[in-house]
């Protein structure tokens, strides 16, 4: 069986029906990630050389889309997890990504800080030598799959190198390591994002992802681009899913007394365009992204940098039009738009954020550098 007809299978037997239970509960969508896992769909993108599928951006993207038309939960799990992989795979960790290959591995990203929020580039926890060993101290701020995942790819500042950043995989399960308690938000509410707090975590040195003091190149180069198109991914599969559903309750629902449907309204209509045309522009921007990535256009990382951005504010933008225009309707549970439009909120805060972005693209466009030094 291909990748794609498992996942097509795993969507219409097992996330469609648990994807309202899911955000009701905030229960971690257990039973969904297992069969992704069993499928290979987790191993989609690890390297063939370590036994995974091998597949690229594009690939992910299109899993991600998917997943995210049935549960947003479900989709950012699984977006973080191959996040973490694209770091995984940069720093040859054969290792765990042969776990992760034989489906008994969920890793995720590690990278927000209570002292530095959003600025993911700004780690202010410790790596301190300890002779044949390293200690680290974090307060990370939200993890996804924070209780569930195997493994974080973590960020801290550097042992002893320049730089501001260093990369890590850190297991879950040690004692030096704790969870805060069980996620309630107001959107993704089945994604298990919590912090978790390092206090004197000792790790070998051979659990350091690249060279010290070379996490934010690593960042940078090897995960921001899958972290903000399968973001973007989300997005699209979130507005795709919106726009379904209020395109059937404006033709399936009357209006008695006019004797037709809400489709026959035409503010009903004009709504509806302006959601189908602003999903499909973002659909488009995010091929056009992976396009310009596959080719190395010059213009791919001014593109990597936007795609975020855009599909952040218009998922928000769609999910309102949505509410709009299916009335009292889109907020009962029935019709899974009040969902939507929570789960739409989420990007815009999510490190980084859409205001960081719009920021960098500025940045980009002038020739200023992405990022400035501490302050003295």
């Amino acid at each position: 069986m291909g990748h794609q007809e498992s996942l097509s299978r795993i969507i219409e037997e097992i996330v469609v029906p648990q994807a309202g239970d899911v955000d009701r509960s905030a229960t971690f969508p257990r039973k969904a990630v297992d069969a992704l896992a069993d499928a290979g769909l987790l191993a989609l993108t690890v390297p063939a050389e370590y036994g995974g599928g091998g597949q690229d951006l594009r690939a992910a993207t299109n899993v991600i889309r998917q997943l995210s038309t049935a549960c947003g939960s479900t989709a950012m799990i699984v977006m973080m997890h191959y996040s973490a992989v694209a770091a995984l795979t940069a720093a040859e960790s054969g290792d765990v990504l042969r776990e992760i290959a034989t489906g008994r591995h969920l890793s995720t990203l590690a990278f927000s800080e209570a002292g530095s929020r959003s600025h993911f580039w700004a780690p202010v926890s410790t790596a301190i030598d300890e002779g044949d060993q390293v200690r680290l101290d974090a307060r990370k701020s939200w993890v996804t799959s924070a209780g569930q995942a195997d493994s974080y790819v973590w960020s801290s500042r550097p042992v002893a190198a320049p730089g501001p950043m260093t990369l890590w995989l850190v297991t879950t399960g040690e004692a030096e390591l704790s969870i805060g308690p069980e996620f309630d938000g107001l959107g993704l509410r089945g994604n298990d994002s919590r912090p978790v707090t390092a206090a004197g975590l000792v790790v070998p040195h051979s659990a350091r992802l690249g060279s010290d003091g070379g996490g934010l190149d690593l960042a940078l180069t090897a995960v921001l681009p899958w972290f903000l198109l399968l973001n973007a991914a989300a997005s699209v599969g979130l507005m795709q899913a919106v726009t379904r559903e209020t395109t059937d309750h404006l033709t399936r629902t009357r209006l008695q007394h006019l004797n037709r449907s809400l489709a026959g309204q035409p503010e009903s209509r004009a709504i509806l365009a302006r959601m189908r045309i602003e999903t499909d522009r973002t659909a488009a921007l995010l091929d056009s992204t992976l396009t310009a990535m596959a080719q190395e256009r010059d213009d791919a990382q001014l593109l990597v940098l936007e795609v975020k951005a855009a599909a952040d504010r218009s998922a928000a933008e769609v999910a309102d039009l949505a509410m709009t225009a299916c009335g009292g309707a889109a907020f009962r549970k029935e019709l899974g738009i009040e969902r939507r439009f929570r789960d739409s909120r989420a990007a815009r805060v999510m490190a980084p954020t859409t205001s960081a972005l719009l920021d960098f693209v500025g940045r980009a466009l002038t020739g200023l550098p992405l990022l400035d030094g501490p302050e003295a």
